[in-house]
């Protein structure tokens, strides 16, 4: 295995773990046994849990603006994009259940840490916010746009938390419809 790619696969695995323990309740331990290397090569690679966590948000900052390139290429419309970050939910309904959003999961936990990378870590929610403005902008909606992607964004975030406390599948399916047919009057 390239140094490279046991350092991307240290960052994969603390990315999961992150995401399915949380920051704090994971250990170099954790990832090093994930990844199936030794805690010498492990400290190779990263110094600190820091330095992972910053790895991990870049991770997911490239990750986020990949998908949202994606969007802007697959689909026609700024109706068509915006419902395909709605669906989101639905494609990740089976992780959302279980451990809730990604990005609202840690931002939370950094906050209540008041950690030094929050403010990195909401870049993600940022992308997000700035993408749904410009595609509510193409829409038309000039003197709202801002106040619609947030809205939007605060309502999949809300559906997110309640799916994963309730186990509730249906209740994502169901938010889902309801956030498309909102959408509708918008269009």
């Amino acid at each position: 295995m390239s140094s490279k790619s046991t350092k991307e696969s240290i960052i994969d695995a603390a990315d999961q773990l992150f995401y399915q323990q949380g920051y704090e309740k994971t250990s170099f331990a954790d990832i090093a046994q994930a990844v199936g290397i030794t805690r010498g090569n492990f400290y190779h690679h990263f110094k600190t849990k820091d330095d992972i966590l910053a790895s991990v948000i870049n991770l997911r900052l490239e990750n986020t603006a990949d998908m949202l390139e994606q969007w802007q290429e697959d689909s026609q419309s700024p109706s068509e994009r915006i419902e395909c970050f709605i669906k989101i939910l639905i494609m990740n309904r089976a992780k959302i259940r279980l451990y809730g959003c990604p990005v609202g999961t840690l931002t939370t936990e950094l906050g209540k840490l008041e950690h030094p990378q929050l403010n990195n870590a909401n870049q993600v929610f940022l992308l997000f916010s700035d993408w749904l403005e410009q595609q509510f902008l193409a829409l038309g909606h000039t003197q709202n746009a801002r106040e619609l992607a947030r809205h939007l964004l605060a309502r999949s975030q809300g559906v997110a938390t309640l799916a994963s406390a309730f186990h509730d599948e249906a209740f994502l399916y169901q938010e889902v419809d309801t956030l498309t047919e909102w959408l509708a009057q918008y269009h």
